[in-house]
């Protein structure tokens, strides 16, 4: 599990990645909002944990970048202060939850649980990139023409939908897709299998998206008519 982690207070963001690591989650740190939203722009993660108060930008104004540019990540805000008003902007901003310091490290944990938790359940019925779309609970996958997908491509497609322009590495994608699987061997093989037979498919349906990657390596789900 990927977390990134924006903390200006150096001390308190190198005790909150230990706690975190030890853990055995994989933690990237930010120390100021504008920091965090390229790392956001530019990576998958699993979970976001946001100071409210940083240097160039704010935690609030980066997670509404970060929301406006569709990323459904799920967001803890961090905030010295108390009072009403920052809980309700960060939650109006599109916070999933917030800790007020100084927090115990054991409740920081919970929190991150049970964001992981809403995380692997929440599937959105439909997802649009480009000139397609995917009907997740349907497994229909449409631009000029539809293609039924199988379970294992829906699920790896909508995790590319839902990150595009990211670069997700062989491992990340095996981790979400396959991670309570067990019998489908090498990831890096059952990885491009997969990759291969959703590339067969856009192409099938006249998609204006693309998967750009060498098998063991990173892949990017690429909107080409965005970049023309």
């Amino acid at each position: 599990m990927k977390i990134l982690l924006a903390e200006d207070e150096v001390e308190l963001n190198r005790a909150i990645t230990q706690v975190l690591t030890m853990q055995h989650y994989e933690v990237m740190s930010a120390f100021d909002g504008e920091e965090a939203v390229s790392y956001a722009q530019s990576n998958s993660f699993d979970c976001m944990i946001f100071d409210i108060m940083m240097p160039k930008k704010d935690g609030i104004t980066a997670l509404k970048e970060i929301r406006a540019s569709g990323d459904v990540t799920p967001v803890i805000l961090l905030t010295a202060k108390s009072e009403i008003d920052d809980r309700v902007d960060g939650l109006d901003a599109g916070a999933d939850d917030y800790l007020t310091k100084p927090f115990a490290m054991k409740e920081l944990l919970a929190r991150v649980r049970s964001q992981s938790r809403r995380s692997d359940s929440y599937t959105p019925t439909a997802l649009t990139l480009g000139s397609v779309k995917l009907n997740v609970s349907e497994l229909e996958l449409s631009a000029k023409n539809s293609i039924r997908l199988s379970n294992k491509e829906a699920k790896l497609m909508e995790y590319m939908m839902l990150n595009p322009d990211k670069e997700l590495s062989t491992e990340s994608l095996y981790d979400h897709v396959w991670h309570n699987d067990e019998v489908e061997g090498a990831h890096e093989d059952a990885v491009w299998i997969y990759i291969s037979y959703l590339r067969q498919k856009l192409m099938s349906i006249n998609a204006d998206i693309g998967i750009e990657g060498m098998k063991g390596g990173s892949f990017t789900l690429k909107n080409y008519h965005k970049h023309l």
